[in-house]
């Protein structure tokens, strides 16, 4: 998998692509928001890592960029970590956000959640139907009988945590974990039940009998194994 890497610290920006080749991703390396636009629109990538302090604009620059190249994820690195730029990446559906100085492997297991999360799921399957719903996860796009269906960045996050589970019950805190990685600091539970109910409204035929997300009292939401269908080639 490609990672693009925006950070303009040589020092910070050559260790980072060191142990990020070392567990296996391809690299590309930006030191400004010029060579990112570039890369972006050259080449295909699985992940963008953007510093928020770049020498000729900010790394929300390149997330604009990102979302707009098939909705890459996005983790920004940065040693702001306060909550108004947290929100507004949050607000431009960045994936994740982690402050300097960081951990290398906490870093590198944020990398791999959010590609679990956002890309390709553990089966290697980028077609998921569900009845008259279709997901394709490579271009982040879902549609209901043909149409196209808009998700925010959370709903989708949220969708693909049950999809990515098929026939098994999540719980609230499972699912909280799977939307947002920091869901604690702001995402909390009365959140997750009206991101439910705005998913059953976009995707169910009767929200208030759902058929797609089924809610198992007590113990969270599960999308049923039987209902996953097999794409038309």
């Amino acid at each position: 998998m490609k990672i693009l890497l925006a950070e303009d610290d040589r020092t910070i920006a050559e260790g980072l692509q060191y142990s990020l080749e070392a567990e296996g991703y391809e690299v590309v390396l930006c030191g400004s928001v010029r060579e990112g636009r570039e890369a972006l629109a050259q080449e295909p990538v699985s992940l963008c890592l953007l510093d928020l302090g770049l020498p000729d604009g900010s790394g929300f620059e390149l997330c604009r960029a990102a979302k707009a190249h098939g909705g890459v994820p996005v983790i920004f690195l940065t040693a702001c970590d306060d909550e108004t730029s947290v929100v507004m990446g949050l607000d431009m559906g960045a994936d994740d956000y982690i402050a300097k100085p960081f951990r290398l492997r906490e870093l590198l297991s944020r990398v791999r959640s959010v590609l679990r999360r956002s890309g390709r799921l553990s089966d290697g399957k980028s077609q998921i139907v569900l009845g008259n719903v279709r997901v394709d996860t490579l271009a982040a796009k879902v549609t209901k009988d043909g149409r196209d269906v808009f998700l925010t960045a959370l709903e989708y996050r949220l969708l693909l945590a049950m999809l990515a589970s098929p026939g098994k019950v999540l719980s609230r805190s499972q699912l909280l974990a799977g939307i947002w990685d920091v869901a604690e600091d702001f995402v909390n539970d009365n959140t997750l039940t009206v991101y439910i109910k705005r998913l059953r409204e976009k995707l169910e035929d009767n929200p208030q009998a759902p058929f797609l997300i089924r809610t198992v009292r007590g113990l969270g939401y599960t999308i049923p194994a039987d209902l996953f269908g097999e794409p038309e080639e």
